[in-house]
């Protein structure tokens, strides 16, 4: 099936107007600073100079690096070198700029919210510093330690946005993932150069459709009909129509990047990264994982990247054990919400043909995801505990890991009126808990399993409820979830990034860095949720 791109009036318009608003500093792309800074990146990273290695992955250099670099090979070995005092000469550790706002309580939740927008917003710079990507447009950012844009993170996020009217920032939003897309060949994790090797949950055709209920103009969706199809082409492993032959030839149980062949001529995707290093922003923490497996060490640096790239990192859900991280194998799962995902862009995709009377694409593409569709119930779905499980393509078996994955095929409409039913129950009877729902039933000391429960996920598994008329269930769990997320917000101040679900008297906790407050998709799904509230009251 050919994939030609027909250029529309509406792309043709648009692509030129963006190239004209950008600087040279946002067709930089600066390299990553582990290649970098070589060694002297090593040495920080494993002599633990800062808490949080994330810290010297973000510094800036003040000088050229190949100056540094010289200055380092000179210094380094004279006695009383120190290498803290020379980091801190030759770099700069950019403040979080939410650092000094003060929380006033006396205020609703929604007030709350919007005065945090300016603070969690970041402007244009037009030029390149350290690791940070220059973006031709404002966005906003998670908060805390988390000073870029991220991308999954960035659709939750935009729902608070839309109820707040800030019609213009998801725009600009929107377009700077276009712009990611156009230059990057992809949505990287985030604006960061260590980020580029892999992407994140591919929300960016949700992040369309809502911008286009936004503007109230469905040709949205055709003007963006280039950047969908360029992203679709990077998870199937692709550049342009050519590449997409490269997949054609695999076997039952083959994988080439993103894509895995499956018995019966299905195709279906699993997280990956196109590096086998250890992340830059958490460097010591993944070398010091991979010398305890006993495994191959490039091994074990891709599966970590891949957990990163699923936004779920980390979980049980990636473990061959399903306790501990040195067995994590994330390369060999197709991710459940990943392939729903995939087929929502799909469906995406061939609405954007329709809407240019390319016909022909269109039906190819919702042919596509109907093969898709067909192949999630074939492989993830579980008749005897009725929920939907990721897929271990190496074993060929479903992993036993359950997990709020499980409502992705409710909110794109891909389960049946039975398994709805199903999911819902087991939801109800396993995963709803004081706070809300945890993100699995399984405590490892890992973010994503109990005893947390996540934003995003809630949004997802309300929507997804709601659209099977399981009214009752979603109203619940969206009512658990708001008066957590105000509570909370009450007793400290803070809107966090998740939160306890088991004991509602503890904040929530594990991973690989501590809570953090602002927080872009807990303020986005909690402002949308709560706006239900004022819609649902009587007109005076």
């Amino acid at each position: 099936m050919p994939f030609i791109l027909r250029s529309c009036v509406l792309s043709i318009l648009a692509i030129p107007l963006l190239l004209l608003a950008c600087t040279p500093a946002e067709l930089q792309t600066p390299p990553s600073p582990d290649v970098e800074f070589g060694q002297l990146f090593v040495d920080v990273q494993m002599k633990e100079l800062f808490p949080d290695s994330k810290t010297f992955a973000d510094a800036e250099p003040l000088i050229p690096a190949k100056q540094i670099l010289r200055a380092y090979e000179e210094q380094k070995d004279k006695e009383g070198f120190d290498l803290r005092a020379f980091v801190n000469e030759y770099f700069r550790f950019p403040d979080a700029p939410n650092n000094h706002f003060v929380s006033d309580t006396s205020l609703s939740p929604e007030a709350h919210i919007n005065a945090l927008w300016p603070i969690l917003t970041r402007k244009p710079t037009g030029e390149v510093k350290g690791s940070l990507l220059a973006l031709p447009r404002s966005y906003v950012v998670p908060g805390g330690r988390f000073g870029e844009i991220y991308y999954w993170d960035s659709y939750f996020t935009m729902l608070g946005l839309q109820e707040a009217g800030e019609d213009s920032l998801i725009e600009g939003m929107v377009s700077n993932f276009a712009h990611l897309i156009r230059y990057q060949g992809h949505v990287p994790n985030g604006n960061r150069s260590y980020y580029l090797s892999r992407s994140q949950p591919p929300y960016f055709s949700l992040m369309v459709r809502l911008l286009a209920e936004t503007r109230n103009n469905d040709q949205i969706i055709a003007q963006y009909l280039p950047e969908l199809l360029k992203e679709y082409y990077f998870w199937m492993g692709a550049t342009n129509e050519d590449d997409m032959k490269k997949t054609a030839d695999l076997k039952p149980g083959e994988a080439y990047r993103r894509v895995v062949r499956l018995p019966g001529n299905y195709q279906l995707n699993r997280y990956y990264d196109d590096s086998d290093t250890p992340r830059p922003e958490a460097y010591k923490e993944d070398v010091a994982i991979a010398q305890h497996t006993g495994r191959k060490a490039e091994e074990v640096y891709r599966d970590i990247r891949a957990g990163a790239e699923s936004g779920w990192d980390f979980t049980a859900r990636w473990f061959r054990d399903g306790k501990t991280m040195g067995t994590i194998h994330t390369t060999d799962i197709i991710p459940v919400d990943l392939n729903c995902l995939l087929y929502e862009l799909e469906m995406t995709l061939a609405e954007g043909y329709t809407l240019i009377n390319d016909q022909a694409h269109s039906q190819s593409f919702k042919n596509l995801a109907e093969k898709r569709k067909k192949a999630i119930q074939q492989f993830c779905w579980n008749k005897e505990d009725g929920f939907y499980h990721d897929y271990d393509f190496k074993e060929a078996r479903q992993t036993p890991i359950a997990s709020l994955a499980a409502v992705y095929p409710l909110f794109f409409n891909i389960a049946t009126e039975d398994q709805a039913r199903l999911v819902a129950k087991r939801l109800k009877d396993d995963f709803l808990k004081p706070g809300g729902l945890t993100t699995t039933l399984v405590q490892t000391g890992q973010q994503w399993d109990a005893p947390n429960g996540w934003a995003p996920l809630h949004w997802m598994a309300i929507q997804g409820l709601r659209n099977y008329k399981e009214t009752a269930l979603a109203q619940e769990i969206r009512d658990i979830w708001v008066e957590e997320n105000v509570r909370v917000y009450k007793a400290t101040g803070r809107m966090v990034e998740k939160y306890n679900v088991y004991d509602t008297s503890l904040l929530g906790g594990g991973g690989e860095y501590p809570l953090q407050d602002g927080f872009g998709w807990t303020n986005g799904v909690l402002l949308k949720l709560l706006a239900e509230d004022k819609k649902s009251e009587p007109k005076q």
